[in-house]
């Protein structure tokens, strides 16, 4: 109830009552954090302490006592930032967009929206939506792949969840946020189409999910710094969207401006009152700042507090950190989990393998992902080898590091198996904290993170590790741990199997272990593809300060230039097979349908992710060769087939006509495909006509 937009606007009358009662001052009082410019150094020592870190409390924000509750601010999206040691933290936001289950990512919008609540939160800010332009981006991790429509439909999700538990849904960055160590100084630019069809329909989605708050990006779009920007804020997002929520600043360099953020359509400046508070009051009196602007922010902030703070549920400390939390974590990591290459090395047989080799630095290290704003604290994470040692306590582990080439290539002469586990960390990709950008604030965490270089492959003594150790042992896997694509050609040849399991939670090493030894049979797709050559992709100046996005990246682009991936977009294996037969496609005035049947052709269970997309080989206008426009999950036991439908609005097929300003579906025949991934050995066609 609380979620629905109809809801909330029935309170605006009501809303506006209280806003009529409050003084200028208090108006903006509403609009600002309740940490003070002041205070900031203060802020930023406590960050150096062993017993505390960002977000270790909610950030309050604005409130009247005795007339409106403060907004009280959890950050996301792994879990709620709170806390030391208490909090459930799940796989990244790329992990789960790997399970292609938005059923899965709507339950842990129930779990997270519980947990803010036991911290005293009602503001969940952990939906983080951009699109990565270049898989390279250091934040990419937080987001569930490459694809605008997946985005849409597994953050929509998440809005969902995390509302039905009377938490506000902070959608974020908006908007083309896919820089990270520019992110302060970097203008982005792109045609309209690119913009309305590519970087912002998933944020639309998540708004007609019923989403109460967007965050606005550092950086800057057309030379407008984007917290200040009208036409994203205004025009675009409140006006045509007719978004009812309120919109908050990213963090300390969000606006840089009162006058222009006031009159861009920024409602609330977060987490430290800077550019609001008194220089808004006296913007407001000397003539720069209508009243009314504030009283339309003060408006969509009480009308918002009020219909998610009042009677709302409740939750103690209890289910923080829950069996109940923990187990839906290690579900996500399960169904996360992508499988790309197996040649008859996976699954290993508990009884057959007596010794196991497993090399790699990240095997013995607990790698949940960036230590940024996203990082959480949960009362433990199990490495990869504490996973194979709880599920297979039978077999003999032989552990090197492979720092010692030599001692490696043992291990693995005398194993039945070799395990090689290797990809990034914290150190590698992530948000971008430096002295320069936070001060004293480097005393706590130094420059870490960022976006990735110099490329997208693994470090170069991990490829060697590989490269030399994978020959000597025929039954050799690998497993990469990372936020977004690594390239393989250079060794992927050296070894019989890979998965990649992304930064896969607390529970991560037990659900690497499970579907090593085939406890679990991995369903995870990936969502991005796997290029043969990191220069098939967009290139991006990671320190520019001007970039330029395209129209395609990532499998669209490839499509598009005719270029085959290593990996395509939506493929995963499984250790069974399926079949996909009697594909067919209708349309009517809203919906696109496709239906096929799929068998389990093998012989263990399993669960395949059915894919449709939809191709514009008849445009008037330059479109991609095709693009997903719907996907679900089906379990099939061995030999049991079953009918399979997808269903589309027809308005998902529409393009961005710039001359008429409006999204337009063109009336002619589209060509429909569905099966297992984007590549045309996996898909069945036929066409529909609109």
């Amino acid at each position: 109830m609380r979620a629905t937009k109809e809801y909330r606007l029935s309170l605006t009358e009501e809303a506006r009552k209280i806003v009529d009662g409050l003084s200028l001052e208090e108006k903006v009082n509403l609009m600002g954090a309740n940490i003070y410019l002041s205070q900031m150094q203060e802020v930023l020592d406590s960050l150096s302490s062993e017993n505390t870190h960002y977000n270790m409390t909610p950030y309050p924000a604005g409130g009247i006592e005795g007339v409106i509750p403060p907004m009280q601010f959890c950050d996301g999206p792994r879990g709620v930032v709170c806390g030391i040691g208490q909090t459930t933290c799940f796989p990244v936001s790329m992990a789960r967009g790997a399970s292609f289950d938005p059923e899965l990512e709507e339950a842990i919008g129930h779990a997270i929206g519980k947990e803010t609540r036991a911290f005293g939160g009602n503001l969940f800010a952990g939906v983080c939506i951009n699109l990565p332009y270049n898989p390279g981006w250091g934040r990419s991790q937080e987001t569930y792949g490459e694809e605008s429509f997946a985005i849409g439909q597994m953050g929509a999700a998440l809005v969902r969840g995390v509302q039905d538990e009377d938490v506000m849904a902070c959608v974020k960055h908006f908007a083309f946020n896919q820089m990270e160590n520019a992110r302060f100084k970097v203008s982005v630019y792109a045609d309209k189409r690119t913009e309305r069809e590519v970087f912002l329909p998933h944020f639309k989605d998540c708004i007609d999910a019923g989403a109460a708050s967007i965050m606005s990006s550092y950086n800057l779009y057309n030379q407008v710094q984007c917290g200040h920007n009208k036409y994203l804020l205004s025009t675009i997002l409140k006006g045509e969207w007719d978004f009812d929520g309120f919109v908050m600043s990213d963090f300390i360099y969000g606006i840089k401006d009162t006058v222009e953020a006031a009159n861009g359509g920024q409602d609330m400046e977060m987490c430290i009152t800077q550019y609001f508070g008194d220089k808004l009051v006296k913007a407001v009196q000397d003539g720069f700042v209508p009243e009314s602007k504030v009283d339309e922010a003060a408006l969509r902030i009480v009308r918002t507090i009020l219909a998610f703070d009042r009677g709302h549920k409740e939750y103690d400390m209890s289910v923080v950190g829950c069996a109940e939390h923990i187990a839906l974590a290690k579900r996500a990591a399960e169904e996360s989990i992508t499988l790309i290459k197996n040649d008859d090395v996976l699954p290993l047989d508990k009884h057959g393998i007596k010794k196991l080799a497993v090399l790699g630095k990240l095997a013995d290290y607990e790698n949940i992902g960036d230590h940024g704003s996203s990082c959480v604290y949960p009362k433990y994470v199990v490495t990869p080898l504490q996973g194979i040692a709880a599920v297979a306590p039978e077999v003999q582990v032989i552990y090197e590091d492979g720092s010692d080439l030599e001692a490696a290539k043992k291990a693995a002469a005398e194993a039945d198996a070799v395990l090689f586990v290797v990809g990034y960390n914290f150190d590698d990709e992530g948000e971008y904290i430096s002295g320069d950008d936070f001060g004293s604030m480097s005393g706590a965490a130094e420059s870490v993170g960022g976006d990735r270089k110099p490329g997208l492959g693994l470090h170069r003594d991990e490829e060697e590790l590989i490269q030399q150790v994978g020959p000597v042992n025929k039954k050799s896997a690998v497993v990469m741990i990372g936020g977004n694509t690594i390239t393989m050609k250079e060794w992927q040849d050296c070894v019989g199997a890979a998965l990649m399991a992304y930064y896969p939670g607390q529970e991560g090493g037990t659900a690497i272990a499970e579907i090593l030894f085939g406890d679990v049979n991995p369903s995870g797709k990936l969502p991005y593809v796997v290029p043969v050559d990191e220069k098939d992709l967009p290139q991006v100046d990671w320190e520019a300060t001007e970039q330029y996005y395209g129209y395609y990246h990532g499998y669209t682009k490839l499509e598009k230039e005719g270029i085959a991936p290593l990996y395509p977009y939506g493929h995963g294996l499984s250790y069974t097979t399926f079949e996909v037969s009697d594909a067919s496609f209708a349309a009517d005035t809203e919906t696109v349908t496709a239906v096929c049947n799929v068998k389990n052709t093998g012989a263990v269970a399993g669960t395949e992710v059915v894919q449709m997309y939809v191709g514009f080989g008849n445009s008037k206008v330059d479109r991609p060769v095709k693009i997903l426009r719907g996907f679900t999950r089906v379990e099939l036991q061995p030999g049991e087939e079953k009918e399979v439908t997808i269903t589309c609005p027809v308005e998902k097929l529409a393009y961005y006509n710039a001359y008429t300003r409006q999204m337009e579906v063109e009336a002619m025949e589209y060509e429909m495909y569905i099966g297992t991934s984007s590549a045309d050995k996996d898909l069945l066609k036929g066409s529909i006509r609109l």
